[in-house]
């Protein structure tokens, strides 16, 4: 008896660490937690984070090359043979040791307006980044919003083909027991046993979609696949879902001053003239003021202490001097280097003049494609709804008919069929319009995350 209450004992504790197990493993995700997570964990979002900041670094950079530019300089050496000695003015003989520092400073005046253009170039490329960092945050968000809508529709199909299997199953009993007290036909039972395999089909279809779609937006969230999730449906009001009475006109103009995209384009176009600018300037003599200081000590070994002078008398009264001037570069000819990068950023110039205006044209069509799936969707919604209304009564209808025998197996298994399919429309309309919303402020732009409800 002792040994059996301990094997219970051991195995309760077994099976609630397995209960617990099974529980923490289960996890809920809804769909505000399913974006932020996209988001901090999304592998371009970040690279292009990245590159933001090399682009910060780079505009700080070009910004303090319009200044002057210092170096401190030293040296240390030692010589063996003859050398100059300047404290004795004369060539000695033997080992010297010599140690030098120098100031240098150099200010560009003027260098055809290249270093400002740089500048502009840089500040330029890095609000384009910024840009590009919102954009693809954007498409994160609505890669996210299609996959976890899609789990979503999913995950309601498979509770439609689960009824329908139920209703199948019992309607397969009713009439194998009517066939077994002679008032149908044997065909009946083959007939309705064959729409029972059928709706099995359809779980094991949609258990299979399920798993599938859910995998993906697992992978789009880098989350661990062997986690199980359960996904929470918005609490949204799909009648509430409207487009406030916008114009086709006015949601243009809102794209067009939202659209990161085309933000960029625009940017990167301004920054490629900027390039083209600086470049047409290295045609232009540049002019750059100069300034020096420098000192050295040096001793040769052997000197008389009579004659060496000390290293603060040296470096900091003896050998001390200073330059000051300017230096003027005349491009006469330089094998057409300077003609070369000219015509190249030229070309990126016009290039992206032309992806700017392809950005426009895209803005515009994605608008427009978005107004029309949104008045489209809302009017499939309200069809959708009468239609399942219709389907339901007419299955009904038929059902009470085919278990008083006044209506064949065909028109039963047709009106299942029409209320299985207007079932499933119902389902896939109400989710597009609940994401319809989402769909559009991203094809406008205007999709952020805090306004995510």
């Amino acid at each position: 008896m002792k040994l059996m209450k301990k094997f219970f004992l051991v195995s309760m504790g077994l099976l609630s660490c397995i209960i617990t197990m099974a529980q923490q493993g289960n996890s809920r995700l809804t769909f505000q937690e399913a974006i932020k997570i996209a988001i901090q964990n999304n592998v371009n979002v970040n690279q292009q984070k990245n590159q933001l900041w090399q682009n910060q670094s780079q505009k700080v950079s070009s910004i303090a090359q319009l200044g002057p530019q210092i170096a401190i300089g030293g040296s240390a050496f030692r010589r063996d043979g003859n050398s100059f000695n300047q404290q004795r003015g004369e060539v000695v003989n033997g080992t010297l040791d010599v140690i030098s520092g120098q100031l240098g400073v150099d200010l560009p005046i003027f260098n055809g307006m290249s270093g400002f253009n740089n500048a502009r170039q840089s500040s330029a490329l890095v609000d384009a980044q910024m840009h590009f960092v919102k954009r693809t945050t954007q498409d994160v968000m609505n890669t996210v919003s299609t996959q976890y809508l899609q789990v979503l529709l999913d995950q309601q199909l498979l509770t439609i083909a689960n009824e329908n299997l139920d209703a199948q199953k019992k309607q397969y009993d009713q009439v194998k027991e009517q066939v077994d007290l002679g008032s149908r036909s044997p065909v009946d039972e083959f007939n309705q046993k064959a729409q029972m395999m059928s709706a099995e089909l359809r779980v094991v279809q949609a258990e299979i979609a399920l798993k599938n779609d859910k995998n993906t937006l697992l992978l789009s969230l880098q989350l661990d696949p062997l986690t199980e999730y359960e996904l929470d449906e918005p609490g949204w009001d799909v009648n509430g879902i409207t487009m406030d009475s916008l114009e086709l006109n006015s949601l243009v103009q809102i794209a067009l001053e939202n659209r990161s995209d085309y933000k960029r384009a625009q940017l990167t176009e301004k920054a490629s003239q900027h390039s083209m600018q600086a470049s047409r300037g290295s045609y232009m003599p540049s002019l750059s003021a100069f300034y020096n200081y420098g000192s050295a000590y040096n001793n040769v070994s052997g000197t008389p202490d009579s004659l060496a002078r000390n290293f603060d008398q040296q470096f900091f009264s003896d050998n001390t001097y200073q330059t000051i001037g300017l230096s003027l570069n005349i491009p006469i000819f330089t094998g057409f280097q300077n003609r070369s990068n000219y015509v190249r950023n030229k070309v990126t110039y016009e290039n992206n003049k032309i992806s700017t205006k392809n950005s426009e044209l895209t803005v515009k069509s994605d608008v427009i494609r978005s107004y029309q799936n949104f008045q489209a969707i809302q009017q499939s919604y309200a069809a959708s709804l009468a239609q399942l209304e219709a389907a339901q009564q007419a299955y009904h209808l038929e059902q009470q008919r085919f278990e008083l025998g006044i209506t064949s197996f065909v028109d039963f298994a047709n009106a299942n069929r029409t209320y299985v399919q207007a079932q499933t429309d119902m389902a896939q309309a109400r989710y597009r319009l609940l994401f319809q919303k989402i769909l559009l402020d991203y094809s406008l732009g205007t999709l952020k995350v805090e306004d995510i409800p």
